[in-house]
Formats: C-alpha cells, sequence, structure tokens
C-alpha cells in the first residue's frame, strides 16, 4: 500500500516520466530507507548554513527536469570542503539546461552497493544487489531475486556475489551491518512491490553501507510508460 506522500510525487512525476532526486529521497525516506541529510534549494547562503550544519565536504548536484544523467552533464560535485566552493559549483549549475535548484547533502562514505528494481513482463518485480559505484560495470558483481524479499532471500544474494568477501570485512575493513542491508534491501523490495503497476525501474547507486547502516546516496526512479 503506498501512502498519500508517495502517491503524490509519483503523479507529479508523471509528465516527464521519472522522479527528480529530491523527489525520490523522500519517497524512500518515507518508505524506511536512509538517505544522506540534504536540502534542495537556489539559495547559496542558505546552501552554506546547511552545509555547515552537516559539516563539509558535502556533495552537490544539478536539479533540472531536462537533465536525467547529471554526471553526464556535469551537474556533480563532490568533496565540496568550504561555502565558496559550494557557491561556485551551485552558479555552474545554474547554467544548466532547466535549472530548479541544487541538491546539497552531507557527504556518506563506506562500501558502494548498488541496488535496483525493474518490473519485468513475465516474473514482475525483481531486485538486484551488487557492488556499486564506479565500479559497477567494471565487475558486473550482481544478483538477482523476485520481490518480495525475506530476510533470507538477502543472505543468499551475499553470498551469491563473487566479491562477498567486502561486505564481511576483507583484510581488516570494516564489515557490513547485515541488519541495516537486510532492512533495506527488504524495505525497498516491499516498496517496489507497491509501486510495480507505476514503475519500469529504479536503481540506488550507489547504496553506500558505512558499518553501521546503509544509505541511498543516489536514486533514480523511471515510471512506466502510460502511467
Amino acid at each position: 500500500m503506498l501512502n498519500d506522500e508517495t502517491k503524490q510525487i509519483l503523479e507529479a512525476a508523471r509528465p516527464r516520466g521519472w522522479v527528480l532526486e529530491p523527489d525520490a529521497k523522500r519517497l524512500l525516506a518515507a518508505a524506511g530507507l536512509n538517505v544522506p541529510r540534504f536540502i534542495r534549494t537556489g539559495d547559496p547562503e542558505e546552501a552554506g548554513r546547511f552545509a555547515g550544519e552537516v559539516g563539509y565536504p558535502v556533495v552537490a548536484k544539478v536539479v533540472s527536469p531536462e537533465i536525467l544523467h547529471k554526471s553526464d552533464a556535469g551537474g556533480v560535485k563532490t568533496g565540496i570542503r568550504d561555502a565558496p566552493r559550494l557557491r561556485e559549483a551551485m552558479d555552474r549549475f545554474a547554467s544548466l539546461d532547466g535549472y530548479e535548484g541544487t541538491l546539497v547533502e552531507e557527504t556518506v562514505q563506506g562500501l558502494e552497493l548498488i541496488a535496483g528494481a525493474k518490473v519485468d513482463e513475465q516474473f514482475g518485480p525483481v531486485i538486484l544487489l551488487g557492488i556499486g559505484g564506479t565500479s559497477v560495470e567494471i565487475y558486473q558483481d550482481t544478483v538477482i531475486r523476485m520481490a518480495p524479499l525475506e530476510p533470507r532471500d538477502v543472505a543468499s544474494m551475499v553470498s551469491g556475489l563473487r566479491a562477498h568477501e567486502l561486505l564481511e570485512g576483507y583484510r581488516g575493513a570494516d564489515p557490513v551491518d547485515m541488519d541495516a542491508l537486510t532492512e533495506t534491501l527488504v524495505a525497498f523490495s516491499s516498496l517496489v512491490t507497491a509501486m510495480a503497476d507505476r514503475i519500469e525501474s529504479v536503481d540506488l547507486n550507489p547504496l553506500i553501507c558505512p558499518p553501521d547502516r546503509c544509505v541511498v546516496a543516489d536514486a533514480r526512479i523511471l515510471l512506466a510508460s502510460g502511467d
């Protein structure tokens, strides 16, 4: 069952066919997933105050209904360490097509995974888990299960990854909190199941997992055609 906020976000996105990232993160947070602390603003002063509260460095991303692939358009800046550099990034974003503000969010560090979903014509919604971030296309280390997921499915998915040792604390690194990852994927699969008739796919990449939580650092939701 979708809550009213989720329905409103999806309905507002119908004309464009995809959900703006700030709205996608609001949607995910309402479903129980962790997202970075963020603000959407066009005011550098407001952005600077927020960055000071959450602590530098921060990440800035363009918000534009004309730009689905933000990195390709030069609409992402990471590692921003002070207010002048934040203002510089916002000024540059303002020149991009369809600019509607900047998403400024805290920096989260940890193992980068990818979680995704696609609504298959034959099998319905399926959930993907893999090694994410910039490495996803290199390693192509992913596993898929049908939704909805149970905790035992998450354990099976993790063990099915070739690089599963990275999640277990490889060579002294901190292991991923399996309870947090399990809660995240189970909640995600429940959300995807509830949205299955409205969406085409969802990508959470990266899903960053420090030792104590898992946080959706970037999210892309594509709506079903004709929705």
